[in-house]
């Protein structure tokens, strides 16, 4: 139970074996009602409010959370996605993901890695996303296909912020090679 509460009220199978407790006391925990199991080898204290971003990150560990799912942690956008967008290397079998609420994302290993940050989900659990700029040069590669308002939304806040990276901003526009499209609403806004 300590371990429980440390991590927020949410414990895995796999941290309960590190820590050389047996799973069966999981099982006994769920049973008296104290754990609910939440997601396949995730379990959280039954009061806990279930937090979907961070059981998808629990389970698929290789994705990233991308796109309008970032816009959203970042409030570069007042709307909730209807489902989480994840990103993960080219190679990566996603076949387990059709049963979830994920739109999934593969990239070469190259940009896998680019901007990747860790960052608190709105019930307070740790999860990776990319930082703003890459998520903003993302929704201007033509394959995101990201509603034009949204895009021009996120990137009216994004101008707004103190803690904005131009620089950045500009070198993930190299490598992502968009440019041309971010100049375009830059100068508008800046």
């Amino acid at each position: 139970m300590e371990m429980v509460k440390k991590n927020g009220g949410v414990i895995t199978a796999s941290e309960v074996t590190k820590a050389g407790i047996s799973r069966a006391s999981l099982k006994h925990l769920t049973d008296i009602g104290i754990l609910e199991h939440s997601a396949r080898g995730v379990y959280q204290l039954a009061e806990v409010w279930d937090d979907e971003m961070y059981h998808l990150q629990v389970r698929y560990k290789k994705g990233i959370f991308s796109g309008e799912t970032a816009l959203f942690l970042y409030d570069l956008t007042d709307r909730t996605p209807m489902r989480f967008q994840m990103t993960f290397p080219l190679n990566y079998n996603v076949n387990a993901l059709k049963n979830e609420n994920v739109k999934c994302v593969r990239t070469i290993p190259k940009l896998y890695g680019l901007g990747v940050v860790q960052m608190k989900t709105p019930a307070g659990n740790p999860v990776k996303v990319y930082n703003m700029e890459r998520t903003l040069c993302d929704i201007l590669r033509k394959q995101s296909n990201t509603d034009i308002q949204i895009v021009s939304e996120a990137f009216k806040r994004y101008a707004r912020r103190s803690d904005k990276n131009i620089p950045l901003l500009s070198e993930y526009s190299r490598e992502l090679r968009v440019e041309k499209r971010l100049r375009n609403y830059l100068e508008v806004l800046l």
